[in-house]
């Protein structure tokens, strides 16, 4: 076989394949057809020093244990690489084995082929991979839960000035984990926590530093009682750092609203009226979009009749419009005088949503001046139910963890290929 100039055998071709150099030699190499695969046999020079794997001295042979590792296929035949690896007995670390420069210390495959998984496993469930690459479901579980400790032991816990903290849901019967995420440049997830308690949150708190806990300058989050309490408790001033998100705020008062309907609707039907019969969703939406502005001619006019659901409605839409301020002082103004409003309107499911965001007012004005949003959050969430969807759930909490960090925590996650080996040629 002629590869470039120089005639080369078997033996060298699948050293300069596999990167193999000394001490290593490939000895060997064993093709069967019938198992559709091919061995290369790799050996260290017997003139070669070893050197004790933990603390790098020299130290006398031992014995020698047979490995085996699957690389990267050739020509479509599975490629195994066997090596009778040696073994030192240290004076200081007792009986080691020396490393490989081909493989990571105690997996089954090579650096290469362990990429190759992680790669594909970016966009394919592990049942799809297994099959792709003729592997159980176990062993490429394993490539990915060591991946994750491999990226998270590498990674230098850089907390950015906003974080994001979400829940998202691991089972049915209210079962979640609690996510912190990065909202300032690409999202990516900082922490996974069990359930959604005080605990949770700070399980996050209490691995930074004092420098990290004050360089955190904004917390967006829903109003959530643990994590505003988690937060008072680490960060300082921390009132003046929890943003509670737009959304959640308007969920509430879309609830009134919708609560106010139900209500009115139940005692117009008694009296023989039916105005708000199929009206649930022209209340739920913004003033001048769709559907409301083409859902019944002069929905305006409509909105601001008698009715208790359109008073209910004009506060809700007012309040939307208080989000545009940019200015401490002038936004809480502006929410106080709304509050006074809702306060007034006689309208229990207003006052009860009014009295919450008075609870949580400064939160929402921090919101409003730092213009944060946890929308990057929500946008996580998402992905995170769609992994779990692509996984068809999940019954383990860790691999569910592992699962989030491995697609959205931004880790470093391949082996390293390293020509160090524990041996002085």
């Amino acid at each position: 076989m002629r590869v470039g100039s120089p005639c080369m055998n078997d033996k060298e071709l699948y050293a300069r394949i596999l990167g193999i150099e000394r001490p290593w030699i490939v000895s060997e190499v064993k093709l069967d057809m019938k198992a559709r695969e091919v061995v290369v046999c790799v050996a260290v020079d017997p003139a070669t020093r070893l050197l004790c794997a933990t603390c790098g001295k020299a130290a006398p042979g031992y014995d020698s244990r047979r490995r085996r590792w699957r690389h990267l296929d050739t020509c479509q035949l599975r490629t195994i690489l066997e090596a009778d690896v040696p073994r030192v007995e240290c004076p200081t670390d007792g009986i080691q084995q020396i490393s490989v420069p081909w493989s990571e210390p105690h997996s089954r495959f090579t650096a290469l082929f362990e990429s190759l998984v992680i790669d594909w496993l970016r966009v394919a469930p592990i049942k799809s991979v297994a099959d792709l690459l003729d592997m159980s479901w176990d062993e490429v579980d394993t490539i990915l839960q060591r991946a994750v400790k491999r990226g998270l032991e590498r990674r230098k816990l850089e907390v950015p000035a906003r974080i994001g903290v979400d829940e998202t849901s691991f089972q049915k019967r209210h079962e979640y984990v609690t996510i912190v995420t990065a909202l300032d440049g690409e999202p990516r997830v900082l922490h996974v926590a069990d359930d959604r308690r005080t605990e949770s949150l700070d399980s996050f708190y209490s691995q930074l530093s004092k420098a990290q806990l004050e360089g955190i300058e904004v917390v967006a989050m829903d109003m959530h009682r643990p994590y505003i309490n988690a937060t008072r408790n680490r960060l300082e001033a921390a009132d003046d750092k929890i943003a509670f998100d737009r959304f959640h705020v308007a969920k509430h008062l879309n609830d009134a609203v919708n609560i106010t309907r139900r209500q009115e609707n139940k005692a117009l039907l008694e009296q023989g009226d039916q105005t708000l019969v199929g009206t649930r969703y022209w209340w739920l939406q913004r003033a001048g979009l769709e559907p409301i502005a083409d859902s019944i001619e002069g929905f305006q006019d409509f909105a601001k009749g008698i009715l208790k659901t359109a008073r209910a409605w004009a506060i809700k839409e007012a309040a939307a419009m208080l989000w545009s301020f940019r200015h401490r002082k002038t936004a809480l103004r502006a929410w106080k005088r709304w509050l006074a409003w809702a306060m007034r309107s006689r309208l229990e499911p207003i006052r009860r949503a009014a009295m919450l965001i008075k609870e949580h007012l400064a939160g929402i004005v921090t919101a409003i001046v730092t213009r944060t949003t946890n929308a990057a959050a929500e946008g996580i969430n998402s992905r995170i139910q769609w992994i779990k969807k692509m996984a068809c759930g999940f019954r383990n909490r860790e691999r569910f963890r592992n699962a989030i960090y491995f697609h959205l925590g931004g880790l470093d996650l391949h082996p390293q290929l390293s020509n160090v080996t524990h041996t002085d040629s």
